[in-house]
């Protein structure tokens, strides 16, 4: 994919990621190989579960409850998505979100390199399993 559609996609999962309303706001978007959106998700609690801003801060409840932009963005997509790409943002995919992508036949994530001490390990692993895996991750 070229630098312009990419740069788009990019910034479609940043503004995707606004509409979360945890502070940690991540954004996904599923892209087919044909350049069309297919699915995009932001971390957030399921559909129909309260979201009031009293559980997002509590934190225990928050971490139970939330599901990652990646995984809202796979389960809302209506076809499959074999041969598809992934661009998220701000960070690169957790370990579960990796595994996810993985399964759902995704080949290609889009995603900033990310540093966090808390993530660490389930970034580092994540990048592993899409490795092995034959799922190219490009730093954007």
């Amino acid at each position: 994919m070229n630098a312009k559609w990419i740069a788009r996609f990019g910034g479609l999962a940043k503004e995707v990621a606004s509409w979360s309303k945890d502070g940690t706001q991540v954004g996904a978007v599923i892209v087919r190989p044909d350049r069309t959106v297919a699915s995009v998700g932001f971390n957030g609690f399921p559909r129909g579960v309260d979201d009031s801003m009293d559980r997002i801060n509590n934190r225990s409840t928050k971490l139970l409850f939330t599901l990652h932009a990646e995984l809202n963005a796979i389960l809302a997509a209506k076809e499959p998505l074999v041969g598809y790409s992934i661009f998220i943002h701000p960070f690169q995919p957790c370990a579960q979100c990796a595994g996810a992508i993985i399964q759902s036949g995704i080949k290609e994530v889009y995603c900033p390199y990310s540093y966090n001490e808390r993530w660490e390990n389930s970034f580092k692993a994540a990048l592993q399993m899409l490795d092995e895996a034959g799922v190219t991750t490009i730093f954007i």
